[in-house]
């Protein structure tokens, strides 16, 4: 479907508003920068910053939305046959295909990436608001495995089960990140995460 030039538009101002919103937080820290001036460098109105995020934090977490739908799109294309674990197994795959990573407003850009690294490493309250968005995450992709699975899994079934895998992929790549590992090992600890939870999740 082609993008129309109202959507074109709200796309770029949003990546606009994410990519200097990341400048500002590597240049002079997360804590000093105010959303006032994230606005101004971006040159835009202050109210116009608020119809696209609620807060600073929502702009580190820009792609928690995206990565929903997609996740939402592989459990909705459920395989004839196809067991939780193994779909389980697919959509967490998808964060780490390259598909994925090629989009969004920070993909392709290295120094934003590790900006974002950053922030979730040693700023509390992005830590905090990290945990939020995961939680919240986990329970829209377990009501989605329960209506993919109807009558084959209740949803404490699927919370402790996505619960599981997404805890232990985040854990593992914080670690990671802290570690300062590369891209290729960070992607190589959470594969290695996800193969220690689907053992046991073998049954399901």
């Amino acid at each position: 479907m082609e993008e129309t030039r109202r959507a074109r538009k709200k796309r770029q101002t949003r990546e606009l508003l994410v990519r200097t919103a990341f400048r500002l937080f590597k240049e002079q820290g997360y804590e000093q920068t105010t959303i006032a001036q994230i606005s101004a460098e971006a040159d835009i109105a202050t109210k116009t910053f608020f119809n696209y995020f609620s807060g600073k934090e929502d702009v580190v977490f820009t792609d928690a939305e995206r990565y929903y739908e997609l996740t939402l799109s592989v459990i909705e294309g459920r395989r004839p046959g196809e067991r939780m674990g193994d779909l389980l197994l697919r959509t967490c795959e998808l964060s780490l295909s390259a598909g994925y990573m090629a989009e969004g407003p920070m993909a392709g850009d290295r120094e934003l990436t590790d900006v974002y690294r950053n922030l979730l490493a040693t700023v509390p309250s992005v830590q905090a608001k990290g945990l939020h968005v995961l939680f919240d995450l986990q329970r829209r992709i377990a009501d989605a495995f329960v209506a993919a699975f109807p009558d084959e899994i209740d949803r404490m079934t699927a919370l402790a089960a996505v619960g599981a895998m997404t805890g232990s992929v985040g854990a593992l790549g914080l670690v990671s990140m802290e570690m300062g590992q590369s891209d290729e090992e960070l992607l190589a600890t959470m594969r290695r995460a996800i193969d220690l939870v689907m053992r046991g999740l073998g049954t399901l």
